[in-house]
């Protein structure tokens, strides 16, 4: 699948978002930051990554965490999955937190997170009285046990 993508000015140099490895599922995005962005634990800040995208129409772009940050620094996507719809033509921005115990600088070109595309459906909503019965029913937030 082929996807249109505009590098900003303040990104121009960095590289396109690419796959690691033959069977990564995420593209990795960059920061295209002016100056480093120091994250203080339990801060958050909305890091640009310099791309707009024109995603197909049946697909969304899934903003996720790049597992390295995660586990060794506690640095996350706040919102995880975020969703790029496709109608969205504005550049994509990450909105980060540091969950660790010390202080993350983000430099300019850092791999922040991953882009994942996956195809979506849009469903009719028809208002019912009651809904079918199923063994669950209601029951939720755990009631399946932990092992």
């Amino acid at each position: 699948m082929n996807v249109a993508i505009q590098i900003m000015p303040h990104a121009q140099g960095l590289a396109l978002p690419n796959y690691a490895t033959i069977g990564s599922a995420g593209a990795d995005l960059r920061a295209a930051i002016g100056a480093p962005l120091n994250l203080e634990p339990f801060d958050r800040a909305l890091v640009p990554t310099g791309v707009a995208l024109a995603l197909p129409n049946g697909f969304e772009g899934q903003i996720r965490p790049r597992s390295g940050l995660a586990v060794k620094f506690g640095l996350t996507v706040l919102n995880a999955p975020g969703t790029i719809d496709a109608d969205y033509r504005g550049e994509i921005m990450v909105p980060m937190i540091n969950l660790g115990e010390q202080a993350f600088v983000i430099e300019h070109g850092l791999r922040i997170a991953q882009l994942v595309l996956a195809p979506f459906v849009q469903a009719t909503f028809q208002q019912v009285s009651s809904l079918d019965n199923t063994a669950r029913g209601e029951a939720g937030f755990g009631s399946t046990g932990l092992k």
